[in-house]
């Protein structure tokens, strides 16, 4: 108990900038507060916070323990809401990240359900084709595909995608076969630009990666437009699967070259442990991974 208390009391000093101040939110002596700072830098060995007469400062050291005194914190008030039944009663905005096609067309429903289900709870849903970093930028999850680089990340796999290189059935019967990624060169290419802008497409055989140099005739900064290129015939383009899915199966569009293709980008909700609105993470995050595991087999437009 006297750890706990002694970083409850860390935590406020470093939130109120002084002992005074947080003494006074505590409902303690100024002395009280201090003796128990001190105690816990004897403990942990380690100066974590600089006193001047009129405030105080983190150290290095105090830095690293406050993100941990939090995620300490916030777990056990999480604990302590859903043993009590509170989890039930979740309040405040949750703000969540997904990229544009994926969270229009998977994520939005689910986001819909989640308000439905906690009704005292708002979201922010933002939808970027990019990587949002999480603690800068305020978010609570986000759906990531691909590999995860920052291992500071928690993450629950949710499915698969593949990438997979697409045109029309029109256009492939009135050109060449496609039989290997070199016979590329001579058909009409479209290209999203953001996605594949280095002019190579990545194909993978026996275990090696092959590039095929690609020279777009037309490039376009939307993944809608390209696949809506390839729909009306103009040209092969490539895509990720869940993006052309309804158009696969609708027989739209027709998959070429496939066994050349990566087999599995993992798709993941990442969230950051230390955030303190772990409670509506965890329910946000619970629903969607039953809904998309449960969509798993279209993601990857098996």
């Amino acid at each position: 108990m006297d750890r706990f208390r002694q970083l409850t009391v860390f935590v406020a000093v470093a939130d109120a900038g002084a002992f005074n101040a947080a003494a006074r939110r505590l409902n303690m002596s100024a002395s009280a507060v201090t003796r128990l700072v001190n105690a816990l830098e004897v403990r942990i060995g380690a100066r974590l916070l600089t006193r001047t007469t009129r405030n105080v400062a983190l150290t290095q050291a105090g830095e690293r323990l406050l993100d941990d005194a939090r995620r300490i914190m916030s777990e056990l008030d999480d604990i302590e809401a859903q043993a009590a039944g509170a989890h039930q009663k979740l309040r405040g905005e949750l703000r969540v990240s997904a990229p544009v096609l994926f969270g229009q067309r998977y994520i939005a429903p689910i986001v819909r359900d989640y308000l439905s289900a906690y009704p005292e709870v708002s979201v922010a849903l933002e939808l970027f084709d990019r990587v949002v970093h999480l603690l800068e930028e305020g978010v609570d999850v986000a759906l990531r595909i691909g590999a995860l680089p920052d291992s500071t990340l928690s993450a629950v796999r949710v499915g698969t995608v593949r990438h997979v290189t697409i045109a029309s059935p029109e256009y492939l019967s009135a050109s060449d076969r496609l039989a290997e990624p070199a016979d590329l060169a001579g058909h009409r290419i479209v290209s999203p630009i953001h996605l594949h802008g280095s002019r190579k497409w990545q194909y993978h055989c026996e275990g090696k990666v092959i590039e095929v140099p690609i020279e777009p005739r037309l490039k376009i900064n939307s993944v809608e437009g390209s696949i809506e290129a390839a729909v009306a015939g103009w040209g092969l383009t490539r895509a990720l699967s869940y993006q052309v899915a309804d158009a696969l199966a609708d027989g739209r569009l027709v998959e070429v070259l496939r066994d050349f293709e990566q087999r599995e980008i993992p798709v993941q909700l990442v969230h950051h442990e230390g955030r303190q609105t772990t409670a509506k993470t965890r329910a946000f995050i619970d629903l969607a991974r039953n809904c998309l595991r449960a969509d798993a087999r279209r993601l990857a437009a098996i």
